[in-house]
């Protein structure tokens, strides 16, 4: 049943985690009369921007959450990020409060470790190589036995924050204090992975409902020292690495149970396929679904979640996403540029809204279709490049 919002009858959600994101999973449970509340570590986050109400807490205060959730009694607790006491949501679920998709698969995808040993040490999925470090000391033993050129990422991180490719002996201390200083949350180990040569990688995202489990069209894209920076739909596979992609995605999801969206990350060589990572909820990769499918990541996620069908996923066309990234910090800034972006033909922008600036920051995506791959990646390179970031008073370029 969904009620009211505002009212005593309201089905709450609280999204815990108001990034760009979020905000798009609040509009599409707006749009299903879900009463909305956005939570985060800081004030007007762009998921807060369209809430019905917000709070700002420290997500890794295991008591300053549960105090928050048992005050709002949400029907739906759907996290977004990384960095939340994964443990206090085990807690709350025995408590009886509903967690998306389950607090373990929360718990088990949040730290590196967890799920990589479940991936490749229960279900028997291809993975790379891997060791974990919670010394220097044993980091450069796992180094010796993994080999360079390898992988270092913390086991707890976002956004591509404290990874980076050892190539030399000599990188080696670096690779240790970047990944340390890059760790989000309460986790003190890194994770050293071999370096597997591939031919590309993709995003398949996964939906766990009602309507039992369906695939999204695989999503290619590209990272920039670990962080997304632009996505394409569909990405070009053979038929037998795509249904090695569908069964590992499906044999993982299954395993981490419960109702939503999930964004699988796998490397493909030839028709090898290796699994990575997965995220349960909404992918950044997957913005692009905005313009490429008949439902995006998010209205998919909301669906799921209410427990309501998911018909088949179509793609609509040949699709692509680019960020807009600042260069430099500011506390207040604006944007020009706007409609030159918007003359590229079937292009839509989308600006987050979020409060400030800092070097590398998100702070948009264009979205646009072609009439194959390369045209939609060239028009959303294109108007993203035309849209400057200024900070405010100054008239200093940010981007």
């Amino acid at each position: 049943m969904i009620g009211t919002p505002l009212k005593e009858s309201a089905a709450r959600l609280m999204i815990l985690g108001s990034g760009e994101l979020g905000k798009e999973v609040v509009i599409e449970a707006q749009r299903m009369g879900i009463e909305v509340i956005a939570v985060d570590r800081y004030d007007n986050a762009p998921a807060m921007q369209v809430a019905h109400r917000s709070h700002v807490i420290n997500m890794l205060d295991g008591e300053a959450l549960k105090e928050l959730v048992r005050k709002e009694r949400p029907r739906y607790i759907v996290p977004e990020i990384e960095a939340i006491q994964t443990e206090t949501l085990l807690e709350l679920e025995k408590e009886g409060f509903n967690v998306i998709p389950t607090a373990r698969a929360t718990n088990l995808t949040m730290n590196r470790e967890g799920i990589r040993r479940l991936a490749a040490e229960e279900l028997g999925l291809p993975t790379a190589g891997y060791r974990f470090a919670s010394s220097l000391e044993e980091f450069r033993e796992g180094i010796a036995q993994i080999g360079i050129p390898c992988v270092v990422k913390p086991t707890m991180s976002s956004s591509g924050k404290g990874q980076s490719v050892v190539r030399d002996a000599s990188d080696i201390e670096h690779a240790w204090k970047y990944a340390v200083e890059g760790t989000r949350g309460a986790a003190d180990k890194v994770i050293i992975e071999e370096f597997i040569s591939f031919d590309y990688e993709i995003t398949l995202l996964t939906v766990r409902s009602v309507s039992g489990t369906r695939f999204c069209p695989p999503i290619g894209h590209i990272q920039i020292k670990g962080d997304y920076h632009e996505s394409w739909q569909p990405m070009p596979m053979t038929a037998e690495a795509l249904a090695e992609s569908q069964r590992q995605a499906k044999t993982v999801t299954d395993a981490l149970g419960g109702y939503g969206i999930f964004g699988v990350e796998l490397f493909i060589r030839g028709n090898d396929v290796f699994f990575s990572e997965v995220s349960p909820r909404p992918h950044d990769t997957g913005m692009v679904t905005m313009v490429s499918q008949n439902l995006s990541e998010f209205e998919l996620h909301v669906r799921a979640i209410l427990g309501l069908p998911v018909p088949e996923v179509v793609c609509l066309g040949p699709s692509a996403s680019h960020v807009i990234l600042a260069d430099k910090a500011a506390a207040d800034v604006a944007f020009e540029g706007v409609g030159d972006a918007l003359s590229v033909p079937a292009t839509k922008l989308r600006l987050f809204g979020k409060p400030d600036t800092r070097p590398g920051r998100r702070m948009g995506v264009a979205l646009s279709m072609g009439r194959d791959v390369d045209e939609a990646r060239q028009r959303a390179e294109e108007a993203a490049h035309k849209v400057a970031i200024y900070r405010v008073g100054s008239g200093l370029i940010l981007k």
